[in-house]
């Protein structure tokens, strides 16, 4: 049987979006993603982009009919719109994403990649560039390495050589015929930037209560803060969340800290899109002091399972309905691997180390503190749509490194 490859890196929230049903719909298949990942990560790191799976799984309900297409417009929470109108949404969301921004930087490029010979219809390739932007491109996936290779060099030109070796040659075999690709970018810059001279080595407890020192960053400013009722009665049963907005103010990093006695574990279970939608709605602009860790995540998910958990489980078997991408009654999605990257620093740029150490003072003080140095979730979205780029927690800040690469600050 023929089989089709799906690679995913990184996609983000267009900045104007005239309905909030997609950040809506996102919202919901994040929580359901990190609930599923969760689950089966124990006490790791994770970090996803739901947006990038969301148009991902886009181009693929658009070669998909009967109820293989059912199973992804019913995962993807599309079951209230009529068949197909969710297709202008993500095509108005592609092209925003793509308009040039002043305040960041985001760069979005799908793609096709056939195997040479094979053919696709017509009018999959004509809806694809429509509502996706997609191009084509013909390879040889048996010649496995120069097709890897080709990949990967397509992704960096499309990147600014931000995004590196996304597929290997283990990949693709002969009977690969169909790559899916897409990627983007952002780069952006604080609204009010750490200054660097103010990053500490500093010590952050993890859950088992061992303790690694990390680059800390620090300021005093105006941010969006709230407390919260866990519910519980442990440390007073109250989580602090931090929104910390990007130059522009559309985008911004939101964090949920429980109390240092209380593991991640405990506030986990309660993020719930509608808790999101409270975070959003509740916190208020005020002076804060924050105490932030300097990290770079880059982490790799097999969709796979994660996918068939959800629901979407047609598109992996030999029984795929996907002829409205082919003639083909022989093809089915093999692999679904997401890649994403995310670095947390001072300006936006490469930051340089500082040396000594830092002691926090846990007295009363005139400002809020919120003092990340336990384990913490966090997301990235768009302030207005709601729309969430990234989501994810940091367990252990000290294996989160670039690992040969060379990416700026999101």
């Amino acid at each position: 049987m023929a089989s089709l490859g799906l690679f995913s890196l990184l996609v983000l929230q267009s900045t104007a979006f005239g309905d909030t049903f997609l950040g809506e719909s996102f919202a919901e298949l994040s929580v359901n993603m990190y609930n599923r990942l969760r689950a089966t990560g124990e006490d790791e790191n994770i970090l996803f982009s739901p947006l990038n799976i969301a148009l991902a799984m886009g181009m693929m309900e658009l070669g998909a009919q009967g109820s293989t297409q059912n199973e992804i417009r019913h995962s993807m929470g599309y079951d209230s719109l009529k068949n197909g109108e969710e297709f202008p949404f993500l095509e108005d969301f592609s092209n925003m994403v793509a308009a040039e921004k002043s305040q960041y930087v985001m760069k979005m490029a799908n793609s096709l990649f056939v195997q040479n010979g094979f053919h696709v219809n017509d009018e999959f390739l004509k809806m694809l560039k429509k509502f996706f932007n997609a191009e084509v491109y013909h390879v040889d996936f048996s010649q496995n390495i120069a097709a890897a290779a080709h990949i990967n060099e397509w992704v960096q030109n499309n990147t600014n050589d931000l995004l590196r070796d996304l597929v290997s040659s283990r990949d693709f075999d002969a009977a690969t015929h169909l790559a899916l690709i897409n990627a983007v970018y952002f780069k952006g810059n604080w609204k009010s930037q750490f200054r660097p001279e103010n990053t500490r080595t500093f010590s952050f407890t993890k859950d088992d209560e061992s303790e690694v020192q990390i680059p800390m960053m620090y300021q005093q400013g105006e941010f969006y803060y709230g407390e919260f009722s866990d519910g519980s009665n442990e440390a007073g049963g109250i989580y602090q969340v931090l929104e910390i907005p990007y130059e522009g103010d559309e985008i911004s990093m939101m964090l949920a800290l429980s109390r240092q006695e209380v593991p991640l574990a405990t506030l986990e279970p309660l993020v719930k899109p509608q808790l999101i939608e409270e975070w959003a709605n509740s916190v208020k602009k005020q002076k804060v002091e924050v105490y932030l860790p300097r990290f770079t995540v880059e982490q790799e998910i097999d969709l796979k399972d994660v996918l068939k958990a959800l629901g979407i489980t047609e598109i992996f078997i030999k029984n795929a309905n996907l002829t409205a991408m082919t003639d083909s009654k022989e093809i089915f999605l093999s692999r679904a691997i997401h890649k994403s990257f995310l670095e947390v620093n001072e300006e936006g740029a490469e930051a340089a180390a500082a040396s000594g150490m830092i002691a926090i003072s846990r007295m009363a003080v005139l400002y809020p503190q919120v003092i990340v140095d336990h384990p913490f979730f966090f997301l990235i979205r768009n302030r207005r749509t709601g729309a969430i780029l990234f989501m994810g927690r940091v367990m252990h800040p000290e294996t989160m490194n670039t690992r040969g690469h060379d990416f700026e600050e999101l």
